[in-house]
């Protein structure tokens, strides 16, 4: 199984954030935009926060607050659980599963190398587990 290093030179590096300061509308406007469903917060390039679109469900809608007065700030997810290169896939779907989130920003010290979703973690599982298939198949006609 790769390592999440791995995933991410694979998949590719790149990283959509927003500003603190930003309204929540904008920040939807910018998942949209990407075809995404998080955001990491970021001052600079320090990481305070992460913003999904289950937190705009939950925090906005469900509140009845409006996108474009609510700051991304007010909303976010401060306590922002993430991965290291060195990580597994496993690892990484395990925390995910335990902790109950989808998205998972990738740090190799304090710098963000990456961001990895559930979908992300299942497509290599499921790679992972065809490419075994075939081995075998290849193995049993042999």
């Amino acid at each position: 199984m790769k390592t999440v290093g791995e995933l991410i030179n694979s998949k590719g590096a790149e990283v959509q954030s927003i500003s603190p300061d930003n309204s929540v509308y904008e920040a939807v406007q910018k998942m949209a935009e990407y075809g995404i469903g998080a955001l990491l917060v970021m001052e600079g390039d320090k990481v305070i926060g992460i913003l999904s679109e289950r937190d705009y469900a939950r925090k906005v809608i469900l509140q009845n607050r409006g996108s474009k007065t609510t700051k991304v700030s007010e909303i976010m997810t401060t306590n922002v659980n993430y991965a290291e290169p060195d990580h597994s896939v496993e690892q990484c779907m395990s925390l995910m599963t335990e902790k109950r989130f989808r998205h998972l920003p990738v740090m190799d010290g304090d710098k963000v190398v990456g961001m990895l979703s559930i979908g992300d973690l299942v497509k290599e599982v499921i790679s992972e587990q065809q490419s075994t298939i075939e081995m075998l198949e290849k193995y049993i006609t042999a």
